[in-house]
């Protein structure tokens, strides 16, 4: 994979409306901050400002390490847990509260542990028939759907895997069980959080084919969940990074990868495998995440980040337009008009000294990769 280099090129791509989005989503938690009697509470913040549209027929991948608020951001779109704040829209118009079977019948979640989601003391056949009976109410015959179920998601012949119980199947057999049980409801949105991360790298494949053959076949919109960014290329058609509860970066896969420009995002790909990387990767960053509790203003990459700037420490950077249909928030690639203060009574030579810097490294982070 690349990490650097030219401008992409004009990129022509048809917008789909969403089935799904979410728009300026927020999220805190009330936590306990030390011990004893005089123990406080603080509110941590797990998701800040999150958009993401999901479109019928595509991927959306949705990248970033552990505690960035990627599954924070699924269950409030599976309307497990309720945003502090922002809008969830089905179809252009407001989500109904809490979580009905309308909605449910639409939005289906597969979830990261498949050893966990499926009850150890039923068959398989009670996962499937379940949802079918909630939904359908003895309107489908039950074991043809049945048989279609494990059909739809390679289990086959069927009649081998329905009186199995759970600890009898593989893992990916398990997941692939799960994914069954998702769409007995005949969903529009299959939301998967991190549906390969538990799975033994050699049958990871097959699960991933599974969700690509469901956005051809089933013209699902899926929301694919995962630290893997190489995963994310291969799979998705749109890819969102998060980090420390924003998105930073997003774009199509193609374009993301192969021109990143978030310094975070190059990160991720510097420390991607990659089959013509010659010598050991050479990683664009360094460091640990803030702790969820120590989270400031400013970008929140600033700590890491080795393009920083004395505007990202003090301002949250823009969202920015780097090129069509691709966005980054940094201020390396805010333009000259941008508000780059975050004071309000900061003097025009220090704003002038920041708009330099951004100017040098803007070029340095485009035209030389080996900088990244």
């Amino acid at each position: 994979m690349r990490t650097g280099g030219a401008a992409p090129p004009e990129t022509t791509i048809e917008p789909r409306p969403p089935v799904l989005a979410g728009r300026d989503l927020a999220k805190g938690f009330w936590v306990r901050r030390g011990r004893g009697p005089f123990a406080g509470r603080v509110r941590l913040v797990a998701v800040d400002g999150v958009s993401i549209e999901l479109a019928a027929g595509t991927v959306t991948g949705l990248v970033g390490e552990s505690g960035s608020g990627k599954t924070t951001v699924v269950r409030m779109l599976a309307r497990i847990i309720r945003p502090d704040s922002g809008q969830i829209l089905l179809d252009g118009g407001p989500a109904p509260s809490g979580r009905p079977l309308g909605y449910a019948r639409q939005v289906q979640m597969v979830f990261q542990d498949p050893f966990a989601s499926l009850n150890p003391v039923y068959r398989v056949r009670h996962h499937l028939v379940r949802p079918l009976r909630i939904h359908h109410r003895g309107q489908v015959d039950e074991e043809a759907a049945l048989a279609e179920l494990l059909h739809r998601v390679a289990l086959d012949p069927p009649a081998q895997f329905l009186d199995k119980f759970p600890h009898e199947l593989s893992g990916g057999q398990r997941q692939r069980v799960a994914i069954a049980r998702a769409l007995a409801v005949r969903p529009r949105v299959l939301l998967a959080d991190e549906p390969v991360s538990m799975l033994d790298v050699s049958i990871r494949l097959g699960v991933l084919n599974l969700l690509a053959d469901l956005r051809e076949r089933e013209r699902l919109a899926i929301l694919y969940v995962t630290h893997d960014i190489a995963s994310a290329r291969y799979l998705a058609d749109t890819i969102a990074v998060m980090y420390a509860g924003q998105v930073v970066e997003q774009a199509p896969s193609t374009i993301l990868t192969d021109h990143p420009a978030h310094p975070y995002t190059q990160l991720l790909l510097s420390a991607a495998p990659d089959p013509d990387r010659t010598g050991p990767p050479q990683l664009a960053g360094g460091g640990a995440p803030p702790e969820p509790l120590e989270r400031g203003r400013g970008c929140p990459f600033h700590r890491r980040c080795p393009h920083v700037m004395e505007v990202c420490r003090r301002a949250r950077p823009p969202n920015v337009a780097v090129s069509p249909h691709h966005t980054a928030a940094c201020w390396l690639h805010a333009g000259p008009g941008t508000d780059r203060t975050g004071e309000p009574d900061r003097t025009p030579e220090a704003r002038n000294a920041d708009q330099e810097t951004t100017a040098t490294a803007g070029h340095r982070i485009h035209h030389d990769p080996k900088e990244v």
